[in-house]
């Protein structure tokens, strides 16, 4: 299903998700969502405790291991996922 809506950002920075898109995702009050930046594309995805657990699941296994200086590269590799 294709929808197509058009937002508003309010003066404190807030952006109204249209009742047609939360419904189609089932997105309700307190539903995780996630930010992705790349140039000018804004992606926002819907977060579920299994797409938590995946995109935090090489943190989870190198929080003993990772240097700060390594965090940036991390992160690049997340993005890609």
């Amino acid at each position: 299903m294709e929808i197509l809506e058009m937002g508003k950002i309010s003066s404190r920075g807030q952006v109204a998700i249209p009742m047609d898109i939360r419904k189609e995702m089932g997105l309700g009050e307190g539903a995780k969502i996630l930010f992705f930046l790349e140039e000018d594309t804004l992606i926002i995805k819907k977060l579920s405790a299994q797409t938590w657990e995946q995109l935090t699941k090489p943190l989870r296994e190198q929080k003993k291991k990772l240097k700060e200086k390594e965090v940036a590269g991390l992160v690049h590799r997340m993005r890609k996922l």
